[in-house]
């Protein structure tokens, strides 16, 4: 069950009897002022920052990561159960309230989820949390019973002694808040572990299935309005000017503000709030728009390759490929933008007065929302809290650096004056409002020896940078190249003597942002595909070329075991066509195998995948295969079908699903997935089955039918 806290509830429901309560303020400034955290030495803080025991037994584990159905909120609870000796039954999730100090990303210094790093970085901190507990708890029936605490011992959520003296937890929850929290408690060794490595059910899985999970739009402060923004159709325009005449006469519509955003109407409720927005009459500034349609976007990426280059990875001498015998394949794909279509759409509540505010939303970015919402009200930060809610996917979406949603909540609030708002963003205002994963274009070329050796190898790439521009741009740019705009293209793990990777940086002003799996959303698929090209070229079996050009190494084993899982036998067989993707993303180490039809659509139908990952120690083999699951059919889907595209004027094109296709239950494959047995330290999950999907199915229908894919999506038009 999941336990939501608001922030005075998180202070309320931690009196008296929880261990939260009873934090010792010199170890609360000691947890604010650790400095340079890391994953493999996280800061001391104590427990009581994540850990709450109840009277009644129950743990609740503070979760410093948004829930959006990647599993942290299950996953950090595991790794406290673990270490706190405590039943499964008993353990509850909370998400964490706006605290960066406490509740910082170990591996990015800020809160924030991202990156499929949840897991990554809080696998010593979580144990360690829940180890402080548990000496805390003995200590304190240890001085309860009289009796040594190396001779009590914990089970199940049980304490005992041999004498016969037993109790839960709770009993004993007030006495431990006052004991001294070890600083370097010990942690159990992997053969020791009950919980991590086993098919935990998911904490918040009952709640979400009848209704109970709490997510912002469930938030009804008293007195709301309801406010939905008008915003411009092009990139770029502002308000030119407005008449409201209409729209003040519906019904419930309270008020009409012109804010930096667009224009926002505010009523008593959704429906007078949309059909007041309907009757809005604005002119729109363009003249500072983006008003390229598709084809000339794609027209100047394209462009671009021949432009400024940034190098990004260079090794031995491409002359190679100009030398007297050798095959030269060229291959150019491209990919278009793509919505990250959450869903929930975006929206969040705010409650403005007495100086300060309170905010309630999918706040993936904490540290990035909190100072936003401050600087646009004019309040100091620490008189703006946010509670973070569950929400409803994200895909990246929620992950903006310029806090875009939380600043449009804000200057909501900074218009409409004190009082409640709930900001909401419809179906259409999502697709059609921007933040997508950029579009981009691969120019590769490459040679093979006539001995079938790979001995050249070049990609080109042009894009636009995400970071550029943001805060991350400092940590994520350098002369000029955005790792995450090629990342998946450098750092290959195959035998390239001759290599080189550029970046060609393109500018729109179509705001990007990251993606699932980001940059190897893209790369991965372009590097797979025209590794299988040059593979054929060279006379070489997909499954064996790829092995041959790999060192002994964690990349072979997962293509290896994909391969005997799917019995490979080749990429043809019969009406079948096989293919093969493998891709490293977030330190995870994912290889597909995809089983395709030709059924006479003009598109692949994909019928089975196989799929092999090695992230580590699993810590819920459950949840890692979920995302596979999910992964696999995310990217299939966006393969197939899916781009935003531009049209006359720069107006966009895709408004809903029913011309930004989803893939449908009926078309999601038989998947089946493996998951490498490792003592290595644990990656993350969420993005790394999404890579290999779209190489996979690309090169299966590459086999089956002779036709390389040279743009995605593999169907060309929209599907209503």
């Amino acid at each position: 069950m999941t336990v939501q806290t608001s922030r005075r509830g998180f202070l309320r429901a931690s009196a008296g009897l929880v261990i939260a309560m009873a934090l010792p303020l010199p170890m609360r400034v000691m947890a604010q002022e650790a400095a340079a955290p890391s994953a493999a030495n996280p800061p001391p803080i104590p427990p009581n920052a994540f850990v709450q025991i109840a009277p009644d037994d129950t743990v609740t584990v503070v979760i410093k990561h948004i829930e959006f159905g990647q599993g942290p909120l299950t996953g950090l609870a595991t790794l406290v159960a673990e270490e706190l000796d405590a039943d499964w039954a008993q353990m509850r999730g909370a998400l964490a309230p706006a605290n960066t100090p406490l509740y910082a990303n170990l591996l990015m210094g800020a809160q924030g989820t991202g990156g499929s790093t949840a897991i990554a970085n809080s696998f010593v901190q979580m144990r360690r949390a829940g180890a402080q507990a548990r000496a805390m708890l003995v200590a304190a029936a240890a001085a309860e019973w009289g009796v040594p605490a190396a001779e009590i011992t914990v089970a199940k959520g049980r304490i005992a002694h041999p004498s016969g003296k037993e109790s839960g937890f709770g009993a004993f929850a007030e006495a431990a808040a006052q004991q001294t929290a070890p600083e370097a408690p010990t942690l159990k060794t992997p053969d020791q572990w009950v919980l991590i490595g086993t098919d935990l059910p998911k904490l918040d899985t009952a709640e979400k299935s009848d209704g109970k999970a709490i997510f912002t739009l469930d938030q009804y402060p008293e007195g709301l309005q309801v406010v939905v923004v008008a915003h411009p159709d092009v990139f770029g325009a502002k308000v030119g000017s407005v008449d409201d005449t209409a729209a003040l006469a519906v019904a419930g519509v309270k008020a009409v503000r012109t804010i930096p955003q667009g224009v926002a109407v505010y009523a008593d409720n959704t429906f007078a709030a949309l059909k007041g927005r309907k009757a809005l009459k604005v002119t729109w500034d363009t003249s500072g728009a983006e008003t390229r349609d598709s084809a000339a976007l794609l027209a100047a990426h394209v462009a671009a390759l021949d432009g400024e280059l940034h190098e990004a990875e260079a090794a031995g001498d491409l002359a190679a490929m100009d030398a007297p015998g050798v095959t030269v394949v060229e291959a150019e794909y491209s990919f278009p933008f793509l919505a990250h279509a959450p869903m929930e759409t975006l929206d969040g509540v705010i409650t403005l007065g007495d100086g300060k505010a309170h905010a309630a939303f999918g706040s993936q970015f904490p540290t990035f929302d909190q100072p936003a919402i401050a600087q646009t009200l004019g309040l100091p930060p620490e008189a703006v809290t946010i509670d973070v809610m569950l929400a409803g996917g994200s895909f990246g979406r929620r992950a903006t650096p310029d806090a875009h949603l939380a600043v449009e909540l804000a200057e909501v609030a900074k218009a409409g004056g004190p009082g409640s708002y709930k900001l909401m963003w419809t179906r259409e205002d999502d697709i059609r409002g921007g933040y997508y994963r950029p579009m981009s274009v691969h120019r590769f070329r490459g040679a093979v020896d006539a001995e079938g050796k790979i001995v050249g190898w070049q990609n080109l790439v042009a894009t636009k940078s995400i970071a550029a521009g943001s805060p991350m741009e400092p940590m994520m740019v350098r002369d000029g190249v955005d790792s995450t705009s090629v990342e998946g293209s450098i750092g290959l793990p195959y035998a390239l003597p001759n290599k080189r990777i550029a970046l060609a940086n393109v500018e729109t002003l179509i705001p990007v942002l990251w993606w699932r799996s980001v940059g190897s959303s893209h790369t991965a698929f372009a590097t797979e595909m025209f590794m299988d090209e040059l593979l054929q070229a060279a006379g070489k079996d997909p499954v064996q070329g790829r092995l041959d050009l790999l060192p002994d190494g964690r990349e072979k084993v997962v293509i290896q075991k994909v391969a005997e899982m799917a019995g490979w036998k080749g990429a043809k067989q019969g009406e079948k066509g096989y293919g093969i993707g493998y891709a490293k993303s977030f330190g995870t180490y994912v290889a597909q195998i995809a089983e395709v039809e030709d059924r006479g659509t003009g598109y692949p139908h994909v019928t089975r995948v196989w799929c092999a990952v090695d992230c580590g120690i699993a810590v819920n083999p459950n949840i890692v295969r979920a995302q596979m699951e999910g992964g696999i059919g995310f990217g299939l889907g966006t393969a197939l079908f899916n781009a935003v595209r531009f049209g006359e004027g720069g107006h966009v094109v895709q408004s809903n699903f029913n011309n930004y296709r989803m893939l449908r239950i009926a078309e999601m494959p038989r998947v089946e997935v493996e998951i490498i047995k490792t003592d290595a330290d644990p990656t993350g999950v969420g993005e790394p089955g999404v890579p290999p999907i779209g190489p996979a199915v690309a090169n299966a229908w590459r086999a089956l039918t002779g036709k390389a894919t040279r743009a995605l999506p593999m169907l060309s038009e929209e599907i209503a």
